[in-house]
């Protein structure tokens, strides 16, 4: 949450010529509601089975770049399905940078008690998971998109380098 997921996902898939699916988005489509609604008329347990079920079919498209939500890679399911599809990118930024990036937007999971405090313990909770899912992480802090998109195909290519045999895998879903 707040760490550039859509803006960098899109700007990636410009740079590499894809796709860009952003599964909060889809979400809100297919349902015909805001997530905050979702979140306040059927509860965070549905979002997260609309979630599943979009990450489902995203890894059977080729040639996308997928954003998916900051609780996303919470349920094993999602991080297994993820992780056999291609390298996944987790982006970083510290709870101050994501209070100022959300602050002026409804977020369900941070409408309880101190905003600051919810993130820190959200990013805590969600710590373990992102380092399972994660190819690599970069960091987003006070960074140009632009920079921050070149270090993810930087890091793309030394991926592919280190992982030759999933070189016939991307090419064939790229």
């Amino acid at each position: 949450m707040g760490t550039g997921k859509s803006r960098i996902g899109w700007e990636l898939s410009r740079r590499l010529q894809l796709t860009f699916v952003d599964t909060d988005r889809v979400i809100e489509r297919v349902s015909c509601m805001r997530i905050t609604d979702i979140f306040e008329i059927y509860g965070e347990q549905v979002f997260r089975d609309y979630e599943t079920e979009i990450v489902k079919r995203c890894v059977r498209l080729d040639e996308v770049i997928v954003s998916t939500g900051g609780g996303t890679t919470v349920r094993e399911e999602n991080r297994r399905l993820l992780k056999a599809r291609g390298p996944v990118v987790v982006l970083t930024a510290s709870p101050e940078t994501v209070l100022k990036r959300t602050r002026r937007h409804r977020r369900p999971l941070l409408e309880q008690g101190d905003p600051l405090e919810r993130i820190r313990d959200l990013m805590q909770r969600r710590a373990a998971a992102y380092e399972d899912v994660a190819a690599f992480e970069v960091s987003t802090d006070g960074r140009d998109s632009v920079d921050v998109v070149e270090e993810i195909v930087e890091k793309l290519q030394l991926w592919r380098d280190d992982n030759p045999e999933a070189e016939h895998h991307l090419e064939h879903h790229r």
